[in-house]
């Protein structure tokens, strides 16, 4: 059983969608992201997306960008992410996945990044830059490890690229959204409305969607038809200029939007 997925269906179960929330590795030090990481937790998140730093992070905002490089200005290093996750997994009970790009799991070794990851209790990856046909050694490895790979789709995909995705899928579907850009929202909320829909034709049991969705009434508007909404520039920026204490509250006042 996913633990992802439990963890989506507990909140469901609850009478609420679930509260994914995103912060990266390392910022603004290894010690400070781990107690960020577990105040996140017990601030509301129901599922924990920890991103190590990259030095070409192309999916990622400005907000993010600078967090990841003053990660990596820090002496952030690969091994850093099993530390951290080992340290945040032993303090809270909620499922930990990493969102990596693809390529340092290559460097670190397909196999040995999932046996560390699996040892560290981690429960997946959310892997932004690798597509299920291009993944046969990711799909092998979690399939043996029990560990949750969770794909992206975007509202541009074909139906095959849909069908395909939702086949490889395990935990949820990452149904990517533009929420919340100022004058456009109505669109891109019928767009991530559409997706979703799509990728329930296709047999997808658990959606969450992400990329600017920044305050409660967002996160309310996408629980309306998605399983989950995934929050990471709004954290960030509340861990930036408020420390822990401002990433709570910030976490508390999303979470306020998670009530069905």
């Amino acid at each position: 059983m996913s633990r992802v997925a439990a963890a989506l269906d507990a909140a469901r179960d609850a009478g609420r969608g679930a509260f994914v929330g995103y912060l990266p590795l390392g910022f603004p030090d290894l010690q400070t992201s781990i107690d960020a990481a577990v105040t996140l937790a017990e601030s509301g998140a129901d599922v924990l997306e920890l991103g190590p730093p990259y030095s070409d992070p192309v999916m990622d905002g400005t907000v993010i960008q600078e967090a990841t490089q003053t990660a990596l200005a820090a002496g952030f290093r690969l091994r850093d992410t099993f530390t951290a996750v080992r340290e945040i997994t032993a303090r809270v009970d909620i499922p930990v996945l990493v969102m990596t790009y693809w390529n340092p799991v290559m460097q670190y070794g397909v196999d040995r990044y999932a046996d560390d990851l699996l040892a560290a209790g981690g429960a997946g990856l959310i892997t932004p830059d690798i597509t299920p046909d291009a993944a046969a050694e990711w799909i092998a490895a979690s399939e043996r490890t029990g560990l949750d790979r969770v794909f992206l789709a975007a509202p541009t995909s074909t139906d095959e690229r849909l069908a395909l995705i939702v086949r490889h899928s395990t935990g949820f579907v990452y149904t990517v959204s533009t929420m919340g850009i100022t004058g456009e929202r109505a669109e891109l909320d019928a767009a991530a409305r559409t997706l979703v829909s799509r990728l329930r034709s296709h047999g997808a049991a658990h959606a969450c969607v992400g990329i600017g969705i920044s305050t409660a009434d967002q996160v309310r508007g996408v629980l309306e038809y998605a399983d989950g909404a995934i929050v990471g520039t709004a954290l960030v920026r509340a861990l930036r200029d408020g420390g822990v204490a401002g990433l709570a509250a910030e976490a508390r006042a999303l979470t306020a939007g998670t009530a069905r």
